[in-house]
């Protein structure tokens, strides 16, 4: 008997929910490192310590995963807690995954609003941007190796990047174009990759998720529009419930049309700040896609306080992780159909190698709006030009940044290793060179 099969065999009985809380609770403190970090974490702890789920139910689930949009991290321990104590079970894995970065990011943008123009605080975050900038690198190249396996991938990812950087076209409109293509892509469905499995069924319960799932994630939202006078709460819902439909790809792809739209079409926060931002995500525990919370947090702030602020947070939680259970507790039942579906996995490589484009993208207006105090906008027809004043270079950044690729390039130090550096650097450039 191979080691599947005995993986298969040896799945414990169903544990007691108050048990399971506790491990889900202990996930949710230590899920450090990103996606492919808590996706490591989640499958040592519940497949191979608790014995939860198969070695190929856990595999299924995070292929289907990997097809949604939203932190596929998250909505892998939602499955598992579903798979466990159906749908109470799945709120509780996901909230429990959640809540403990949520927190942490909560505290700290209050800190950050407070005292974020104290010199001691501004160098600390000096030291993150430059990390941060190294990090996303780190992300495309790990990206890339894993979706860009064919030239018509790597075609896709160029025209993505050309699309979104020169062009300024949407992004919903490139991961939709890139999809589309991917579905209906000639010899996809061939008699030799069609599936055999029968398709599940079940419409009136499905119907019925979705349904009672699209009310819990709307009403809320439209409720805050109806009684609050705030319009920020109100374009907070809408524009991170849509960003929840749109951003397959992971949260570097959420960066890409997050960074940017924040920054220059709402005004929200700066560059500057959306990468101190990351630059918490990336040291709190959760999914790195709670960077959305801190922009949720500044952007309500600026308008209202620190009361408002807390509010805008929560409006940007809701409409950020509400549609993660929809996509979890509507095709949970279906898992194991969907992912033998040829056209499905074609859509989501030619998507994935799209994301690749789009990361791309973010690494350079990153890149350059850390690099130099002053860039500059220009528009020449259809054609977007980035182009930064030479002038303003800050070799403080480039000194910090060649720092933290060389420890995380050629020493392969860890994320949060890389930061703790690259912060105290900061604070040592900035104070001897002021």
């Amino acid at each position: 008997m191979n080691d599947g099969q005995n993986r298969e065999r040896d799945v414990l009985p169903t544990p007691s929910m108050a048990a399971a809380a506790r491990i889900w609770a202990k996930i949710g403190f230590m899920s450090f490192g990103g996606p492919a970090a808590q996706i490591a974490l989640m499958h040592k702890v519940i497949v191979d310590e608790m014995k939860w789920l198969s070695e190929k139910d856990y595999l299924n689930a995070l292929s289907f995963c990997m097809l949604l949009p939203g932190p596929e991290a998250m909505q892998l321990a939602t499955y598992a807690g579903w798979r466990l104590h159906g749908i109470l079970g799945g709120l509780l894995a996901g909230l429990l995954f959640v809540v403990p970065g949520a927190a942490l990011i909560l505290a700290l943008a209050m800190i950050y609003m407070t005292w974020g123009s104290v010199p001691l605080i501004e160098a600390l975050f000096l030291g993150i941007k430059s990390a941060v900038l190294i990090v996303v690198i780190e992300a495309l190249i790990r990206i890339g190796k894993r979706s860009l396996k064919s030239i018509e991938h790597r075609t896709v990812a160029v025209l993505a990047f050309i699309a979104i950087f020169f062009l300024d076209l949407p992004f919903p409109l490139i991961v939709v174009t890139a999809g589309l293509f991917g579905f209906f892509r000639p010899g996809v469905d061939n008699p030799g990759n069609r599936s055999r499995l029968e398709h599940p069924g079940g419409a009136t319960r499905l119907v019925t998720t979705i349904v009672v799932m699209l009310g819990v994630w709307w009403l809320p939202l439209l409720a805050v529009g109806h009684y609050s006078d705030q319009a920020i709460l109100s374009e907070i819902g809408i524009f991170f419930s849509r960003l929840a439909v749109v951003t397959f790809g992971g949260a570097y792809a959420v960066l890409a049309y997050l960074g940017q739209d924040v920054v220059n079409q709402w005004g929200w926060l700066s560059a500057g700040e959306m990468m101190d931002g990351l630059g918490l995500a990336e040291t709190t525990p959760g999914p790195l896609i709670l960077v959305t919370e801190f922009v949720g947090y500044i952007a309500a702030y600026r308008e209202g306080g620190a009361a408002l602020g807390i509010a805008g947070a929560a409006v940007t939680l809701w409409a950020t992780f509400a549609p993660c259970f929809l996509w979890i507790f509507a095709g949970a039942p279906y898992i194991e159909w969907i992912c033998a579906q040829p056209r499905l996995n074609s859509a989501l490589s030619a998507i994935s190698a799209a994301v690749v484009g789009v990361i791309l993208n973010l690494s350079l207006w990153f890149a350059l709006h850390v690099v130099f105090s002053e860039v500059i906008h220009e528009k020449f027809g259809l054609l977007t030009i980035w182009n930064p004043t030479l002038e303003s270079v800050d070799w403080r950044v480039l000194f910090l940044t060649a720092l933290c690729g060389f420890l995380c390039f050629a020493r392969h130090w860890s994320i949060q290793r890389v930061l703790l550096v690259s912060s105290l650097s900061g604070l040592v450039v900035v104070y001897t060179t002021s």
